[in-house]
């Protein structure tokens, strides 16, 4: 589940079976999770600067679509994904959509990015919010396992700012992803001031959790 061409071939085959667009959402909605990730935007600010928000693995899912929609202060929401051909859906049907931000300042974008390769695009201390719904279960569950979703984390961490916050949205249990956490960010250098868990409630028979990770600098 980790490869491009998986990715390509689903999102192609997706769209081929409707004649309109729709959403495809990896777990549940934007609002299902909505109250998990607005406040967090309402309690940052940066003078003369928009809040930089990632949906890390957006896929064609309407979160950061959403994000932008209904932020108050000024973003810029990146939906980056690995398909190239989700990138075009969605940015022709955001296009299609008119979709407008409540705050004017406001922009969105879609780009392709592995998201192993963060560095390569955000440079250290530059995410208010980094949002993965999904992104990380379909990575450790790949052949390669834990190893991949390491390098995301890291990567992840490096990027955010100061008391930035990674929101992942898993239905792994927390005995098990709290511990990965923890000792992940210790081992990537990265003091968490919060590696924290809420349960985001039962959907289809499943459990869904929302890990919150904010690191601050070592030292």
């Amino acid at each position: 589940m980790d490869k491009k061409a998986t990715w390509d071939r689903f999102y192609t085959e997706s769209s081929s079976r409707t004649a309109t667009f729709k959403n495809f959402e990896w777990f549940f909605s934007f609002d299902t999770v909505r109250d998990f990730i607005m406040p967090l935007l309402q309690t940052k600010s940066h003078p003369d600067a928009l809040l930089q928000v990632l949906d890390m693995g957006c896929g064609t899912s309407s979160l950061g679509p959403s994000i932008y929609r209904h932020s108050t202060l000024p973003c810029r929401v990146t939906c980056a994904d690995i398909s190239p051909v989700a990138v075009r859906l969605m940015q022709e049907h955001v296009r299609t959509e008119a979709i407008q931000p409540l705050n004017l300042s406001s922009q969105l974008e879609f780009v392709e990015l592995d998201c192993t390769q963060l560095h390569k695009r955000y440079s250290s201390g530059t995410l208010d919010l980094i949002v993965d719904k999904g992104t990380t279960d379909a990575l450790v569950r790949s052949k390669e396992g834990r190893g991949k979703a390491s390098v995301v984390l890291k990567q992840c961490l490096k990027a955010l700012r100061v008391s930035g916050s990674l929101l992942q949205f898993s239905d792994e249990d927390p005995d098990a992803r709290l511990l990965w956490l923890e000792t992940e960010a210790r081992e990537q250098g990265v003091v968490a001031a919060d590696v924290a868990v809420q349960e985001v409630g039962e959907l289809r028979g499943v459990c869904y959790y929302c890990y919150q990770i904010t690191p601050r600098a070592v030292g």
